[in-house]
């Protein structure tokens, strides 16, 4: 959980900026999990948090103590607490028109993603738990997923097991084994 402790003044912000972010940047590129063509799982942590927060910050201007607690109450249920991943689902079309229809097709993929750990069964995420993020007609192109994992399941990641994040949604399905260094900062992430 981030606190204000946590955070740069906007000064040392503006100092620091562009070397932290080039940190940041280098840490969320391990995070990310391409999931086929047009879609990524971006799993969170303090630091990417701290991240989001430090620039909302900057750019509102924001230096009051009860504002900066507003954004922290907004980003921190995003970090992992315990025995779960928190991420941010992408759906990325670059064409507007291309993009609406995928979305159009894609009501309920945020539902179809899952992640497994071994051979242990695939784990479903709870979806969206800040907002409904699709109508009758569309899905959004962000979606924010938690996975829980079972103790088994966070000690086997933690003794280096395979993690393989996928999606299996009636027009889009896509698998992937994420990569040994992006396993260790998901062990990492586990009580």
């Amino acid at each position: 959980m981030l606190t204000h402790e946590n955070l740069f003044s906007l000064e040392q912000y503006a100092r620091v900026r562009n070397e932290f972010r080039a940190k940041v940047m280098a840490h969320k590129k391990l995070r990310i999990a391409p999931l086929g063509e047009h879609a990524s799982l971006h799993f969170e942590d303090a630091l990417t948090m701290q991240y989001q927060v430090q620039e909302m910050l900057r750019l509102e201007r924001i230096f009051e103590p009860e504002l900066i607690q507003e954004e922290l109450d907004v980003y921190n249920p995003l970090i992992p607490d315990g025995r779960n991943w928190k991420a941010t689902f992408m759906v990325e079309y670059p064409d507007v028109e291309e993009r609406r229809a995928a979305l159009s097709r894609l009501i309920g993929i945020e539902k179809a993603v899952w992640v497994q750990v071994a051979d242990f069964a695939r784990v479903s995420p709870i979806a969206n738990e800040d907002l409904e993020r699709e109508t009758g007609s569309k899905t959004s192109a962000v979606h924010f997923l938690r996975f829980e994992l079972t103790a088994d399941m966070a000690d086997a990641v933690k003794a280096g097991a395979a993690i393989r994040a996928g999606v299996d949604h009636p027009n889009y399905q896509a698998e992937i084994t994420l990569a040994p260094e992006a396993r260790d900062l998901l062990a990492a992430d586990l009580a």
